[in-house]
């Protein structure tokens, strides 16, 4: 079985040789929770803002001199191309010095990298996306694009999991997805605090609660490795054919390009061949331990 995913990507804005990371402005910055904020970005230059584009699901590796890189996926609507979010967890040299910079700090920005969703496929096709925790960041993208097209789709579901209610991202946006009638909305906790009045337990325990037509639906999870596995395998188990669930790997990663090998899996390279990947792509090595 062959993948959904075309490969139509964007150019990144560095060249491939030079691998020289662009200036972009720190101009807002939104606590989504205790360790992790969203950070909306605007190139310096005018020519970067008109050729900067990219797809849902796609990451930058984002710069701080004398620091170092990170890869981080891209959070904000691919039809706003004035300024891009990245949501970050602050939690390494890199995210912390970003954190430090604060509003006028300058990032520097390579990319875009790496494979998306394949939304420009799914017509006629129910979405479903599972996300755990920060796994939501590089899933908003993309129900921007399936809300904005969504008369192309059937039904399209978001269900999330995180630890417990402060611990959303999103949040505002979570209530305002929960009360538009396009998309279902369901979002679970593993502590319930501060009031909390819906599902709790684990994000793959609300398939209980919804049904799937395996012949017409596409399934898409990010989130840690083990939410990666069991969503993935409930899935197969639910007979969704392996070429249309897609899941999100995370990966270190250096260049962006393929080259340095960080990020190599199996045969493949996160950073080329993913983040993305079909099921039927990454089967053979897929939730083996050491790879």
């Amino acid at each position: 079985m062959t993948s959904l995913v075309t490969d139509t990507r964007p150019k990144p804005i560095c060249g491939i040789d030079t691998w020289v990371p662009v200036a972009a402005e720190i101009i807002e910055i939104t606590q989504e929770n205790f360790n992790t904020l969203t950070f909306k970005m605007r190139f310096v230059e005018d020519i970067h803002r008109e050729n900067y584009r990219f797809q849902s699901g796609q990451f930058n590796m984002l710069y701080i001199p004398g620091v170092g890189e990170a890869a981080i996926s891209i959070s904000s609507d691919p039809e706003e191309t004035e300024t891009i979010d990245h949501t970050i967890r602050v939690v390494g040299s890199v995210t912390r010095a970003i954190q430090r910079l604060g509003v006028g700090g300058i990032v520097g920005i390579r990319g875009p990298f790496g494979r998306g969703w394949p939304i420009d496929t799914l017509k006629g096709q129910d979405v479903v996306i599972v996300a755990g925790g920060i796994g939501l960041a590089p899933m908003r993208p993309a129900i921007y694009e399936l809300l904005r097209k969504r008369d192309q789709f059937g039904r399209v579901m978001l269900l999330y999991g995180c630890r417990s209610p402060d611990d959303r991202v999103f949040a505002d946006e979570l209530e305002q997805w929960t009360e538009d009638e396009s998309i279902q909305v369901l979002v679970t906790v593993d502590n319930a605090t501060g009031g909390w009045v819906g599902p709790v337990g684990v994000v793959t325990n609300l398939l209980q609660r919804v049904r799937v037509n395996a012949a017409k639906t596409v399934v898409m999870v990010c989130g840690p490795p083990i939410l990666n596995r069991v969503a993935a395998w409930q899935f197969l188990q639910l007979h969704v054919p392996p070429n249309r669930v897609y899941v999100s790997l995370e990966r270190n990663m250096n260049c962006g390009f393929g080259r340095c090998g960080h990020c190599q899996y199996g045969r493949k390279f996160v950073c080329t061949d993913g983040p993305v990947f079909a099921f039927s792509d990454v089967a053979e090595i897929f939730g083996r331990e050491e790879i």
